[in-house]
């Protein structure tokens, strides 16, 4: 019994002790607790940050602002260990196990796929792992003739070559090959100044910053251009609206009220556009104009354009397809843009037809339109045979403008005769497949499914998950719209920390370039913030073509193969975002030297750059910026300093 007395008291002695015991665990539990919630806490926007400068020393730090005590931290017991079966040769501490369970398999597959692994793997010991890094030199200056270089549009040597050039082969892109190509630094005029501010730029630029007088004296009594002293002044006038844009502007919205610029209406293309005061003169009513025209006679237009901080590139209608999706433009305008839209059976309509959304707008003011003249007239006569065969309806035609309107559906096409031409395009033809595309003598369908119609009135459509987001080709189907969410959140935060680290707010950022733009988060963001400017929104041809969504948000875009140069004119742009491209487009023929090189021919003097991409790329990218001159400054990922992503921001002096 004594025994037993015994055995009943040694239970609260050990509990006393086990208690005393446990005090220092505890506590040191707790510390650790609170320890990992310090460093757990948002660095604001980088864990650390160290800085490389080429040609000066300076250095920043982004430290947070002081925010509020940290709350008081409630520890509760941890929930009991949940009981999974192992499928894995990996257990649930993350070690290595002989113990665990196959589950079911085919025999043959498994022989299949370690066929298939032997063979790569012998294949891949004959070549190098990794690709030798080569030293960067300094880049030298190229020549000052080279001033306004737009590599595949200044090809001359392609352009010799060519069999015909009546459909205006010679102003579409004929790149150098790589062994010609870019390998220098683009000069600048002498006595360039940095840009005038955005909205003061949309009526004045500095003369020394595109010293070229050609429009002046062809155009300056047509109220486009004039100059006065240092600089060039830009009236608001164009050949057809020599009393301005507003007023004329004010004269569509009256003939169709539908239209509705700012709401009904948001994106828009203006072709052959002179100094783009028409889409100037828009943005006052909420409409995003991507004003295009090619480098001819006038080739200075659209540098005036980005000068003045207006949406503007290069581009033609000729023989290939433009580099936008289909239905990605609520209205198209041409007024007096010296296009024989009929030539060809109709090609260059249908190719507006093709990038003008279900129920959009056609605006024509030319002279076909108002004057009596014989061969005018034939001009209007084709002109409306041709739209009423491709189912546009004319819905107003008042003194030298007339407006046409796209069907909403099918119902039209499906009641032609069969021998109407142009016929429709097969149901195999994708029509947002335009890089390098030549066009299409046919008719494009419209979805069955109203996808491209039923875009929301802006704002709101910049951010509703549009219906083409389902039309992407990428393997997530069902989680299609949270993908576009978890984006437009992502670059929320990241632009927001952008803003107030780099303060975004104060460097007049106006023309802005986003070398991969996924599905426009990034351009968003910036709307959303409030940053007074512009993007253009670049899809790489190696990526996932998410163009069409982009523009069903109310923004603009282009497809592009950061292989090749791009169509603009030097010194275009304020800032450009690259978020992995460099990774994506390591997987492709891209030399990095060459992207480089692209970036700093249209990045403005003092112009930023904002690189995110994986350490050992930032590196090489880092040593590149260091051999063009431009001073940058590396920063870690809000990861943390061990993470594998860096960004890598420079500036251009």
């Amino acid at each position: 019994m004594k025994a037993f007395a015994n055995l009943s008291a040694d239970p609260v002695s050990i509990s006393t002790c086990v208690k005393i015991a446990a005090v220092p665990f505890l506590s040191l539990f707790l510390l650790f607790l609170v320890s990992s919630y310090q460093q757990q806490l948002p660095s604001f926007l980088f864990s650390s940050s160290s800085s490389s400068a080429p040609a000066a020393s300076a250095s920043t730090s982004a430290s947070p602002p002081n925010g509020p005590p940290p709350p008081a931290l409630t520890v509760r017991p941890p929930p009991p260990p949940l009981v999974v079966e192992r499928t894995g040769i990996v257990d649930q501490n993350g070690l290595m196990t002989n113990d665990f369970t196959v589950g079911e398999f085919d025999p043959s597959l498994i022989e299949s796929v370690a066929n298939s692994s032997s063979k790569q793997g012998r294949e891949s010991d004959e070549e190098p792992k990794e690709k030798p890094r080569v030293k960067v030199g300094k880049f030298g200056a190229c020549d000052d003739s080279m001033r306004e270089y737009i590599p595949c549009l200044d090809n001359v040597e392609a352009v010799s070559r060519l069999n015909s050039t009546e459909r205006g082969e010679k102003y579409e892109r004929h790149c150098p090959e790589e062994a010609k190509g870019l390998n220098c630094l683009v000069p600048r005029p002498k006595g360039y100044k940095p840009k005038v501010p955005w909205p003061q730029s949309r009526d004045e630029v500095w003369f020394d910053n595109v010293p070229h007088t050609r429009l002046v004296e062809d155009k300056g009594g047509q109220n486009w251009i004039s100059s006065k002293n240092d600089k060039f002044i830009f009236p608001g006038g164009g050949t057809q609206f020599i009393h301005g844009a507003n007023q004329y502007l004010d004269q569509i919205s009256k003939l169709v009220p539908e239209i509705g610029f700012g709401q009904h209406t948001r994106v828009v293309l203006d072709v052959g556009c002179g100094v783009a005061s028409f889409g100037a003169f828009l943005l006052d009513r909420n409409v995003t104009t991507l004003s295009i025209a090619p480098k001819d006679v006038h080739e200075n237009q659209i540098q005036f354009a980005l000068e003045r901080g207006v949406p503007a590139m290069v581009a033609v209608f000729a023989t290939r397809r433009l580099p936008y999706p289909s239905q990605a433009f609520d209205l198209i305008h041409c007024s007096r843009c010296r296009i024989n839209w009929t030539r060809d059976d109709g090609v260059l309509v249908l190719e507006v037809n093709r990038m003008l959304r279900a129920g959009g707008y056609f605006v024509w003011a030319a002279q076909p339109v108002y004057k009596h003249e014989e061969n005018q007239q034939e001009q209007w006569k084709e002109m409306e045979d041709l739209t009423r065969r491709v189912c546009w309806e004319l819905v107003k035609k008042e003194g030298y403008i007339a407006i046409w309107q796209k069907p909403l559906n099918n119902s039209c096409y499906l009641n032609r005769k069969p021998e109407v031409l142009p016929p429709m395009c097969q149901t195999s033809d994708d029509p947002d497949k335009v890089w390098y595309v030549n066009l299409r003598t046919c008719l494009t369908w419209l979805p069955e499914n109203g996808y491209g119609s039923n875009v929301t009135s802006w704002p709101a459509r910049l951010h509703d998950p549009p219906d083409r987001l389902l039309t992407i080709k990428m393997d997530a189907y069902m989680s299609r719209k949270e993908i576009f969410k978890a984006e437009s959140k992502y670059w929320n935060d990241i632009v927001n920390r952008y803003i107030i680290v780099f303060r975004w707010k104060e460097l007049n950022l106006r023309n802005v370039m986003d070398m991969r733009a996924g599905y426009g988060g990034f351009a968003a963001a910036l709307h959303d913030y409030g940053v007074d400017c512009w993007v253009m929104n670049v899809v790489p041809v190696s990526g996932t073509n998410t163009l069409p969504v982009i523009y069903d948000r109310g923004l603009i875009g282009v497809m592009h193969d950061w292989c090749e140069p791009f169509d603009t004119y030097p010194r275009t742009y304020d800032l450009i975002n690259a978020a992995s491209l460099f990774s994506l487009e390591q997987k492709s023929r891209c030399n990095f030297s060459n992207i480089m090189l692209e970036m700093d021919r249209i990045l403005r003097p003092g112009g930023r750059v904002c690189i995110l991409d994986t350490v050992a790329i930032i590196e090489e990218l880092k040593e590149i910026a260091a051999a063009m001159g431009w001073v940058t400054f590396l920063f870690d990922s809000i990861e943390g300093p061990h993470a594998n992503w860096k960004l890598l921001f420079g500036e251009k002096r």
